[in-house]
């Protein structure tokens, strides 16, 4: 078993791209991968994970090293084609994901023991919420995409129309059903998250599920027939009462919580003279504007964990790691260069 440190995840290259393209559309070419590729394990949806100062590593395993755990649990070499494709190196080394915990009804596989598992790994299985903010961004990035894979498997066993279990190819890419060759791909939803600004200040909101203290962007599910500018301007009529003037797009982010999410970042401005805010109780608990020195201040406090609380300070932001963070931030620095141009 290695450790993955996060350096070899980073942007695909081109090649990347064309390797995984072909891993997922050839069964034997991706089985053929497997032999000098990597599996990172995962149980009931929680990675496997080691502790190390104040983070997390990543342990790894080969093939062979696979092999030998699911021998020494009673289980073969079947087991691994449960798992799925979740990236490569640009030295075309592929990445696989297992989850050993799940026990779904189509499976042929028992769950292994947890316990058993971690003493037999020298590791331990943290839920992806408890690790998120022990993780750096290109492990995390690696294990949102192995989670949301095995999630969708486990929750796509079978086909709508039939009624009849799904196959899934070798990668993981498609699942397809063998009475009406019905062909099913992972998905995610595409989700807004604005941040409003009326130019000296920021709109900022929480839920009642936040962690206490915690405001982050405004942040809504795209509609069917809605495109990214009326998902917008929908969301903030809906939840604040503001109407949007303007709108620009910043980035965009893949987040597991609660599913498999596109999170679609946008800027957004208030006409002037319309800042007065009606919240929408049904969709937050509170909301309120937030001078440029006091998003500054909650910036520097924005540390490696949420339950940190001083009384001098009466909000948090959301942790570097989330796209909310990116365009809190980059607001500041926008606000900053107007006042000193």
């Amino acid at each position: 078993m290695s450790l993955y440190f996060g350096t070899i995840f980073r942007r695909k290259s081109f090649w990347c791209y064309r390797y995984l393209f072909e891993l997922r559309e050839d069964n034997d070419a991706c089985k053929k991968a497997q032999q000098t590729g990597a599996f990172y394990l995962f149980h009931d949806l929680a990675p496997l994970l080691q502790a190390s100062g104040r983070g997390y590593l990543v342990p790894r395993l080969s093939l062979s090293e696979l092999e030998g755990l699911l021998g020494k649990f009673g289980q073969g070499a079947q087991r691994i084609e449960e798992s799925v494709l979740i990236g490569c190196s640009d030295q075309h080394e592929a990445w696989f994901a297992l989850d050993l915990g799940l026990n779904s009804s189509s499976s042929k596989h028992a769950s292994l023991p947890k316990s058993e598992l971690e003493a037999e790994l020298k590791a331990s299985f943290i839920t992806m919420r408890k690790a998120l903010l022990q993780l750096n961004s290109m492990d995390s990035s690696l294990l949102f995409t192995a989670q949301a894979l095995l999630r969708w498997h486990d929750s796509h066993q079978f086909c709508s129309k039939s009624g009849q279990p799904t196959i899934k190819n070798m990668a993981g890419s498609k699942r397809v059903c063998p009475s009406n060759k019905i062909i099913y791909y992972p998905q995610m939803a595409p989700v807004v998250i604005t941040l409003l600004s009326d130019g000296a200040r920021c709109l900022l909101a929480r839920q009642s599920s936040f962690p206490k203290g915690l405001y982050s962007a405004l942040a809504g599910f795209c509609d069917i027939g809605e495109n990214v500018e009326e998902a917008v301007r929908r969301e903030v009529a809906e939840e604040v009462g503001l109407d949007v003037e303007r709108l620009q797009y910043s980035a965009s982010q893949h987040w597991p919580f609660p599913n498999s999410s596109l999170m679609i970042a946008c800027h957004a401005t208030v006409k002037p003279g319309q800042t007065e805010i009606q919240v929408n109780l049904r969709e937050l608990e509170a909301a309120a504007w937030f001078s440029r020195d006091e998003v500054v201040t909650a910036l520097r406090r924005t540390g490696s964990t949420l339950q940190q609380q001083n009384e001098a300070f009466p909000f948090l932001l959301p942790p570097k790691l989330a796209i909310a963070h990116q365009l809190i931030k980059e607001w500041v620095e926008q606000t900053c260069s107007s006042l000193t141009a």
